[in-house]
Order: C-alpha cells, then sequence, then structure tokens
C-alpha cells in the first residue's frame, strides 16, 4: 500500500480523534484524555497527516516552541541568541493502532525534522518517559538525549511525569 503524506485538513479531524483514542486506550498517549480531543489534535502549529489505502493512519505537528529558553535549553547546544520561533517542537505524533510497525510514524518524524530544518529551525521534542515506544523510534532515528525533567502537565494519578527531552539528529 502506498503511504500519502499530506497538510492536515479540519476535515481529519474527526478521523484523528478516533485514531487518538484507541492510541490513548492501547498505549496511554497522551497520559490524560484531553477535555477537548479535538483541540489537542489540532494543537497549535503545522500539522501532516499520513493516509494510507485512502484512510488517515497518523499525524505529526511542527511547532514553535512557547518557551524557546527552558531549564534545559542550555544542553541542546544551541547558541544563546537564539530567537522564539527558530525553536521548533515536534509533537502530537501518533498513528492508528492498526498501521503502526509500518514506517509511517518514522516517516512523519523524518518530515517533520525536514520540514523544520527548511524553515532555517532547530527541532527538539519532549516524550513522556514512560512511553517506551516512543523512546525507542526517537533514539533509534538518531534524536539525541539531552534532559529529562518534569511535565508541566499530571497524570491521572496527580503525579508530574518524568519528561525525556532530545534535540534533532546531526545533519
Amino acid at each position: 500500500m502506498t503511504l500519502h503524506l499530506r497538510p492536515r485538513t479540519p476535515d481529519d479531524l474527526p478521523a484523528l480523534v478516533t485514531v487518538l483514542r484507541a492510541v490513548h486506550e492501547r498505549m496511554g498517549y497522551p497520559s490524560v484524555w484531553p477535555d477537548d480531543p479535538a483541540a489537542f489534535v489540532q494543537g497549535r502549529g503545522e500539522a501532516w497527516v499520513a493516509v494510507l489505502a485512502g484512510r488517515v493512519a497518523g499525524q505529526v505537528m511542527l511547532a514553535p516552541l512557547p518557551e524557546p529558553r527552558p531549564e534545559w535549553a542550555a544542553q541542546t547546544a544551541l547558541p544563546d541568541e537564539v530567537l522564539p520561533g527558530e525553536v521548533m517542537e515536534v509533537k502530537r505524533l501518533f498513528v492508528s493502532l492498526d498501521a503502526q510497525r509500518g514506517g509511517i510514524a518514522r516517516t512523519l518524524l523524518a518530515h517533520a525534522l525536514r520540514q523544520g530544518r527548511a524553515r532555517g529551525s532547530f527541532s527538539v521534542l519532549q516524550v513522556n518517559e514512560s512511553s517506551v515506544p516512543a523512546v525507542r523510534l526517537y533514539e533509534r532515528e538518531g534524536w539525541r538525549f539531552v534532559a529529562r525533567t518534569r511535565a508541566p502537565w499530571t497524570d491521572p494519578d496527580g503525579s508530574h511525569p518524568w519528561v525525556r527531552v532530545y534535540a534533532q539528529p546531526g545533519p
């Protein structure tokens, strides 16, 4: 089957919410189901969807890092003069359960990285360290682990999970 990537449209949101619900129930992403799942999927930034056999199979988003100098930024080897908007965050990467293990997440991740580089931006991503398959993907694809920090959100048990921060792989 042929995989096609394209910009996400508003018409994709219902299918993406359905995919995300299944991913949440089986894999725990996101760790807390959002009050407004369509808004969570939509986020803020530019997003692309993977279409497989005519069906939306996953998404990735690239967004300006809202806080361009978080406590872990010094560990990313970014110069101090990096301005807001020059650091992009890869986020909201998920793939439907029936399409996993087919390279779609890797393809979406690579696409987001290329898009960031084309804009002259440096890319980072954050992942709940309990999301072992995602951690393995990022490390397998050469993303550099730069920090471990507490997430600003809380899990269902009220704790702030540990998040692993990764910086884009070298050229």
